[in-house]
């Protein structure tokens, strides 16, 4: 049976007293006394933070559960590490905190390796790294790194482990003290503690709170990467998500070479940025001009062609819709998209049938978002709608024309925010003329050469 004992902590500078005091020798506040009870911990408790066991400044036993003024608390977030690209480190808030928890998720084959390990090439001109897989041998890891990197430069720090024993993995940890600490996966990780197989949810979450009291108290950054479920969602429990500080989605077209990756939880900046990369033979290469990139390839004066514009973080982005309508054959018509939600599809559908009196009821209708970028925004409503017209009516919108407008439910065009941004970026990509929603129109402080017409609703934009 544990032991406990009573104590006596200043409230006001934590120093301790083995009876009450009215006021306090260390400081002079009267009356800051509190009774608090000592139960004994075991030191080897693994599932308590290895900080709380440690001695305070003050010297109070770290088992009362010292606590501080926030005020007080010495914040150190401003260290970063760069990790040597540019498109990660907007990602990641500016690079990697110190003793921060990543995780990054994604498809077999996206690329997820490979940008890691790009990263760890980079951060080891800085200091060791050590790249642990529970999936691949050390030879595996070597011919990846042959290819994207120059370890005979810059390999001197770059460690490698093919080790699946968790504890084990963080031992040598300890030892190495590394700048940066990669598990490659975790769900191929294991803890002694635990007798169910590596993978189980038991297993995850009892590996996931050790690498974060690793991080948390040794200052080490740790780089996770997780495996997807079939529906692309991450695989295991989801407390991992909440362990972790960040969770980057790896993501793209395995027909294509566009990959992005976007934070979907950010404790260290925001979760709406987005990086671009292309994939070549020697890894993965930054893009700066997405816009460009996305648009390359649009047709001139193309039936069921639209270009738009997405906020994405800081970065306006362009970006190319297409679409088909054909005559149904079957009983019910069709309704499909790729990069674009299926249900707002159905919505911006119906207010084109209802609102503007185009004729879709027996009308096959398939929409794409070209290059396999998935936009978050509402702000292509507008090109989405004026794309299906467009193929319907045999009618094309001119190629320096740009669309931009939430659609609602009654037809009207709802306002975009950060609307100026995009339209000085469809400047820069070269467009003429902007379709924005009128209420948009008052709005626009700078000076802009593109043309503006303000729309009202839906049937105004179709005429």
């Amino acid at each position: 049976m544990k032991k406990s004992k009573l104590i006596y902590i200043c409230n006001e500078c934590g120093s301790e007293s083995q009876k009450w005091m009215g006021q306090c020798p260390v400081c002079g506040a009267w009356n800051s006394f509190f009774e608090q009870k000592i139960v004994d911990a075991d030191e080897t408790d693994s599932r308590r933070r290895s900080s709380a066991l440690k001695k305070s400044a003050t010297g109070v036993d770290a088992h009362a559960g010292v606590y501080h003024k926030l005020k007080d608390v010495t914040a150190s977030t401003g260290s970063r590490i760069d990790t040597g690209i540019g498109e990660l480190n907007r990602v990641l808030g500016g690079g990697l905190i110190l003793g921060s928890l990543t995780l990054i998720t994604g498809e077999p084959g996206i690329g997820k390796s490979t940008l890691i390990l790009q990263a760890a090439a980079n951060i080891a001109k800085q200091g060791p790294v050590l790249y642990v897989s529970g999936e691949e041998s050390e030879e595996q890891i070597k011919m990846r790194a042959d290819r994207i990197c120059k370890l005979e430069q810059d390999g001197d720090n770059l460690f490698s482990m093919a080790e699946t024993n968790i504890e084990i993995v963080i031992e040598t940890a300890k030892q190495l003290s590394p700048k940066l600490l990669i598990i490659d996966s975790i769900q191929t990780m294991y803890s002694e503690e635990i007798d169910s197989a590596p993978g189980s949810i038991s297993q995850v979450r009892q590996v996931g709170n050790l690498l974060m009291t690793l991080a948390k108290t040794e200052g080490i950054p740790v780089f996770i990467v997780a495996h997807v479920t079939k529906a692309g969602e991450l695989a295991g429990p989801k407390i991992v998500e909440h362990l972790v500080d960040t969770v980057l989605e790896f993501s793209g077209e395995r027909s294509g070479d566009l990959r992005i990756l976007r934070a979907v939880k950010n404790r260290f900046g925001t979760t709406a940025e987005i990086g671009a990369f292309d994939m070549a033979e020697e890894g993965l290469i930054e893009i700066e001009n997405l816009s460009g990139a996305l648009l390359d390839g649009m047709a001139d004066a193309a039936e069921g062609s639209v270009a738009t514009a997405v906020n994405e973080g800081t970065r306006p982005l362009l970006l190319e819709i297409q679409a088909l309508t054909s005559q149904t054959a079957a009983g019910f018509p069709m309704r499909r998209s790729v990069g674009f939600d299926n249900n707002r599809l159905s919505m911006i559908i119906a207010v084109l049938e209802k609102k503007a009196g185009l004729n879709l009821y027996a009308t096959d209708v398939y929409v794409n978002v070209v290059g396999g970028f998935k936009p978050q925004s509402t702000s292509t409503d507008l090109a989405v709608a004026l794309a299906i017209y467009s193929e319907k009516q045999g009618k094309a919108v001119p190629k320096d024309v740009i669309a931009i407008g939430e659609i609602g439910l009654t037809g009207e065009l709802r306002p975009v925010q950060n609307c100026e941004r995009l339209l000085k970026e469809a400047e820069r990509m070269g467009f003429k003329e902007a379709l924005i929603p009128a209420k948009n129109i008052n709005k626009i402080r700078g000076k802009l050469n593109i043309k503006l017409t303000g729309i009202s609703n839906v049937k105004e934009a179709l005429r």
